[in-house]
């Protein structure tokens, strides 16, 4: 059965309000309008481009879920953080985020649905991917931080959070190439579609959008190959999709393990990235939370074996930048 969600608007055009308000993307936002499922002061509104004053009220009855094809799953998970409105989990390498075509079980929310309700996605068309609860997301092969929302508004109120860049996100990398630094490096790079590989994301490229990552080596060696191996912290301030592992290879120095934009490795079997810490409001209290997943031992153990030392400070929360 779906629920009413009700939000006081923002200046400007509906359908933008709308997903801005409610974390949904543009197009489902407007489906929605198109579908007659979203009123304006209490009248039925079909128009995406009506523009708004701010402080209307605005009210959405999404369609019923179609059925998902996606089953609750008994599979183990790591969990950080858990209360009545969100749960942080540590996701292991290898675990796809959400169902998408192909793949329908074994993913973070299959295991999660196996443990509680996740609030619907209305708009799930079988296309696109099913995304219950899902705020952000991690790649497949990238380990650590990611959290989840459990209700309706706590999934608004987080993708906010998200989209106006009140979060904190600290990455552990081993990069691998001609990292030279020997403090902090600030990338300001816009990143877009790779214009002839359409999987891959690139400096440049189709429709590129800002990107801004501070690279921070923690520790470094060359690897008697010509190469240095840098192990670093990054911190993205946007979160542009790949955005680490393309910034990375942009200077040089590719992920460890990275077959899409560096090469593979005996070492380290997946590219060599995971989700450290983690700084959010939280959706209720407002109340930072501060969420960590220690260095994996993969990571860890491939570090050692190339000759690599371990840093005192590097399971310390570093100070947003």
């Amino acid at each position: 059965m779906s629920s009413l969600l009700s939000f006081s608007a923002t200046t400007g055009r509906l359908d933008a309000v709308l997903a801005a308000l409610s974390g949904a993307s543009r197009s489902q936002v407007a489906g929605w309008i198109a579908g007659g499922h979203v009123q304006v002061e209490g009248q039925p509104v079909t128009k995406a481009s009506l523009k708004l004053r701010g402080g209307e009220r605005l009210d959405v009855t999404p369609p019923p879920l179609p059925d998902a094809r996606v089953e609750a799953e008994d599979l183990p998970l790591d969990v950080i953080y858990e209360d009545d409105h969100l749960i942080a989990v540590n996701k292991p390498p290898g675990m796809v985020t959400h169902p998408a075509p192909g793949v329908l079980s074994g993913t973070l929310v299959n295991a999660l649905l196996g443990r509680m309700p996740l609030p619907e996605q209305p708009d799930f068309d079988g296309d696109s991917g099913y995304r219950p609860g899902i705020v952000h997301r991690l790649d497949k092969d990238t380990s650590g931080v990611i959290v989840v929302a459990k209700t309706v508004e706590a999934h608004a109120r987080l993708a906010a959070s998200f989209k106006d860049r009140e979060t904190s996100k600290t990455y552990l990398a081993i990069a691998a190439g001609q990292w030279r630094a020997d403090g902090p490096v600030r990338v300001d790079a816009p990143i877009g579609r790779h214009p002839v590989q359409r999987q891959k994301m690139t400096v440049g490229g189709a429709h590129p959008r800002e990107a801004q990552t501070l690279l921070t080596p923690l520790a470094a060696h060359p690897d008697g190959h010509g190469r240095t191996l840098a192990l670093v912290r990054a911190q993205p301030r946007t979160g542009r999709t790949h955005q680490i592992r393309v910034h990375l290879a942009h200077l040089g120095s590719p992920i460890l393990g990275d077959p899409v934009y560096g090469r593979p490795s005996e070492t380290m079997p997946r590219h060599a990235l995971h989700a450290h810490f983690l700084t959010i409001p939280h959706p209720l209290t407002g109340s930072m939370l501060h969420l960590h997943a220690p260095a994996p031992d993969d990571l860890l153990s491939a570090w050692i074996a190339l000759g690599g030392s371990m840093p005192a400070a590097m399971e310390e929360e570093p100070r947003s930048e």
